[in-house]
């Protein structure tokens, strides 16, 4: 299916995807309405364009010089970066224009995006569901037609989740591969910069400037030379229908292409990835936001910052963040005892199976309605916990430090109230380091996968 590129989402200023945008380009986007912008596919031509001159959107927790950096908090409503985070200045030096800063779940602390302080993120398969977050205004700007890719940020699972929930590539790659100078982070051991696009091959030539100077193309990957590992245990429990069902529709075109699929679990790791997960990222926030306030040359301290959070679950996390709810012994446990043994386990199951990248469905479940769902969503009959439920798949990597990407695997019936079939996503997580082989594979099975 050939994707126009004047299609643009007849409501796409009810998405409330930006904090900021170009006001030319908003213009743009309402010439452009119309079309068939759910056909996500491109020429494989034009799959291999370099964004250089294109345009993107960045999460606004990332500087971009000139426009505002919000974090999506009231304190910061109104301080506008000097300079470009390292990352942009990249892009620039490539030619990417950016025009707008993208809408996000506040302070990059949660998964929907239904942001108090600047209204929800909504998905453009159906307004009333939401678009996932934190990254989730950039998932529905390109979702929506308005830009072919732009950047999150993945703390665990942020730029993976709402890239399932609204039906494109969300990337994560290994820690340290970008530089986060100039990104408002939130966990310094876990935080990267996570490219989204409409295609692979989009997030590849993303990846490729941000890891400064690489070759734009993929490899040719033959699926028949590869292997995946695919955990049952954590990983596959307690699945809504439609993502079972597109998991396995997944595999078994997988399977006709060639691909040998390895069934075999990761013992024990919801165990030691939870050892790690909140005793790191919420030790680790209290410096990290008091750097970035400091970076800023603000008034704003964190104090301030703390009292104006609008939105309640994050005020509610922020006070454990504030009130040091982790002892520093168990942090430096977590980072010295539990963190290694989450790596080496995934070091083990790689080499112990012989498989390329771990396969498993990115979120348990689809986009669920936006009202009611802040604390509790429904997964087959049950009240289970939102942000725990959306992350359990893509957290134990993250904390891994290893690459993932999640990839659209088509939208599937309704169901818990949306009105149109919602997005489902399987992800692929690769071993340390081995970014653009993953991407590789990735853009592979996404051939495959293609309507």
């Amino acid at each position: 299916m050939i994707r126009h590129e004047n299609a643009v989402h007849p409501q796409w200023r009810e998405l409330n995807a930006f904090t900021f945008l170009d006001p030319r380009v908003a213009r743009r986007f309402d010439e452009q309405v119309g079309g068939d912008w759910r056909a996500h596919e491109l020429p494989t031509d034009q799959n291999r364009v370099p964004l250089a001159g294109g345009q993107i959107v960045v999460k606004d927790n990332i500087e971009v010089a000139g426009m505002p950096c919000t974090l999506g908090t009231p304190a910061l409503r109104h301080y506008v970066a000097a300079r470009d985070a390292a990352a942009i200045v990249r892009l620039r030096a490539a030619g990417v224009e950016i025009v707008g800063k993208t809408n996000l779940h506040e302070l990059a602390y949660g998964i929907t995006s239904n942001n108090a302080a600047f209204g929800p993120v909504r998905n453009p398969h159906d307004l009333r569901c939401f678009a996932g977050g934190s990254s989730g205004g950039t998932a529905a700007a390109i979702a929506a037609g308005l830009v072919r890719a732009g950047l999150g940020t993945d703390t665990g699972g942020s730029s993976r989740i709402p890239a399932a929930l609204c039906g494109i590539v969300g990337f994560r790659p290994t820690v340290g591969r970008y530089p986060v100078s100039g990104v408002a982070l939130i966990s310094p051991t876990r935080d990267v910069i996570g490219p989204m696009g409409r295609t692979v091959h989009d997030v590849a030539a993303l990846d490729a400037i941000l890891a400064d100077g690489l070759p734009a193309a993929l490899d040719a990957v033959d699926l028949r030379t590869i292997r995946l590992g695919t955990p049952r245990q954590h990983f596959r429990e307690n699945l809504d229908a439609s993502v079972d069902r597109a998991f396995e529709a997944a595999q078994r075109r997988l399977r006709e292409a060639g691909v040998t699929l390895i069934e075999a679990d990761l013992p024990n790791v919801a165990a030691v990835d939870a050892a790690v997960s909140f005793p790191v990222v919420l030790y680790e926030t209290r410096a990290a936001l008091e750097a970035y306030l400091d970076h800023t040359g603000s008034t704003v301290t964190l104090a301030t910052l703390c009292a104006q959070i609008a939105s309640t679950d994050v005020k509610e996390i922020m006070a454990q963040v504030i009130g040091g709810a982790i002892p520093e012994p168990v942090y430096r446990e977590a980072l010295s005892v539990h963190r290694p043994a989450l790596r080496t386990l995934y070091r083990s199951y790689f080499a112990e199976h012989r498989v390329d990248a771990i396969l498993f469905p990115t979120t348990p479940l689809p986009a669920r309605p936006i009202e009611g769902s802040d604390r509790v969503v429904t997964l087959n009959g049950v009240d289970v916990p939102t942000f725990a439920t959306y992350i359990r798949n893509t957290d134990p990597a993250s904390n891994a430090g290893i690459p993932g990407i999640s990839l659209p695997a088509g939208s599937h019936p309704p169901a818990d109230g949306a009105a149109a079939p919602l997005p489902v996503g399987i992800e692929l997580d690769g071993p340390d380091g081995s970014d653009r082989r993953l991407l590789a594979i990735a853009a592979a099975i996404e051939s495959t996968l293609s309507p």
